[in-house]
């Protein structure tokens, strides 16, 4: 079986998660530059097989799509035409980062060390594939 990669897509940095092979693990990958993103996905991908992105879909309380969604569907075209064998899939990231923070206050992070953002952003992502791994 081959891996399924979420993607936790911000402006400036981006958190990874990957699922083991058997799809049956979620855990942190990194946190690239948001500007580096694609170049680390074809090397990734290279090295591992990958069946699925997951992409994090950003909504307001209302269910309307928040504003970083316009940079985040530019993301998806180039990531379909880069990648049109591997399927991309939504999944709803309503509180991922508050839940990531809290998972970092309850794993004992000190202070300094959960104001590491991409930190927040790697745990984001692994939310985002834990949601979908449940999911299923």
């Amino acid at each position: 079986m081959a891996r399924i990669l979420a993607i936790d897509y911000g402006s400036k940095r981006t958190g990874i998660a990957v699922t083991d092979e058997l799809q049956i693990i979620a855990s942190g990958l990194t946190t690239v530059l948001t500007k580096d993103l694609l170049t680390y996905l074809k090397k990734y991908t290279t090295k591992e097989p990958v069946e699925l992105f997951l992409v994090g879909e950003p909504k307001q309380m209302d269910n309307t799509p928040s504003e970083s969604e316009e940079l985040i569907i530019k993301f998806l075209l180039k990531l379909e035409k880069e990648f049109p064998n591997i399927p991309v899939k939504r999944v709803d990231e309503r509180f991922t980062s508050k839940m990531a923070f809290q998972a970092m206050i309850d794993s004992g992070l000190k202070k300094n060390q959960r104001k590491n953002k991409a930190l927040i952003d790697e745990i984001s992502a692994t939310l985002i594939l834990q949601s979908y791994l449940y999911s299923k």
